[in-house]
């Protein structure tokens, strides 16, 4: 049985007052249920925000990282930056670093391996465009991205991925895969799991849906067979329509 995961990714939003005044909705209504909550606040917010939920079930995690350990990287976090406040998940391969900053699967791939190495969980976002979908190459550009995202990871390191199928088109739009398109491209990722890695992989690995999740549509989505949960943006910005959207998956 895979226990189901809710994500928040907060993105570029909030000042610390207003991700303070969050969090604190947030644990004032959350119950600790069978499923595994995370936050990502931005980075400068990680160590306020884990002095909050470190006793509460709530998980902290990072939007993003870098591929080198430390140096000449000005602006940039590494893992170990990370790890000493509290965040020990990190989002990566997300469409936004992909599309406005250029980072490419061979990089993503990088990244993956170094937060590996330094015994970090992965989240792993991969999914089509909008022209795509409408080629009907999707499911040859997801099989891409994973082949290339992955590239090295063997079948042991599994265990510390979660992924996180994210079709371009349906994030930050207010479109929404179809809880039948959805689980459709789900089956299509178990399955290439259990042909290009194991059974075992293919049976244990976490895979959420990331789109316009919203309170209305979660139950629905996570009551697929292969979906099992979300990463959630816009609505995670709301405590009550998070608190919902976990409710639905638990």
């Amino acid at each position: 049985m895979r226990t189901p995961v809710v994500a928040a990714n907060w993105k570029m939003n909030k000042d610390l007052s207003e991700a303070k005044s969050l969090v604190s909705a947030l644990l004032a209504d959350y119950k600790k249920a069978n499923t595994e909550v995370y936050i990502a606040p931005p980075f400068v917010f990680l160590n306020e925000a884990q002095q909050h939920i470190k006793d509460s079930g709530i998980q902290l995690a990072a939007q993003n990282m870098n591929a080198a350990a430390s140096g000449a990287h000005t602006g940039e976090i590494s893992s170990s930056m990370l790890k000493s406040v509290g965040a020990s998940t990190v989002i990566l391969g997300h469409s936004e670093r992909r599309d406005i900053y250029g980072e490419t699967d061979a990089q993503i791939n990088e990244k993956v391996k170094t937060a590996l190495a330094a015994d970090m969980q992965v989240i792993f976002c991969f999914g089509e465009q909008l022209e795509e979908r409408k080629a009907s190459t999707h499911f040859e550009v997801v099989k891409s991205q994973l082949a290339s995202g992955l590239a090295g990871v063997d079948a042991e390191a599994y265990a510390s991925i979660i992924l996180a199928y994210e079709p371009v088109w349906a994030i930050g739009t207010g479109e929404t895969a179809s809880p039948e398109q959805a689980q459709e491209m789900h089956a299509f990722i178990r399955e290439y799991l259990r042909t290009e890695v194991s059974a075992k992989v293919a049976d244990q690995t976490r895979i959420l849906y990331g789109g316009s999740v919203k309170p209305a549509n979660a139950a629905d989505l996570f009551s697929r067979p292969d979906i099992d949960g979300g990463l959630i943006g816009g609505a995670s910005l709301q405590a009550d329509d998070f608190l919902a959207i976990v409710n639905a998956a638990s």
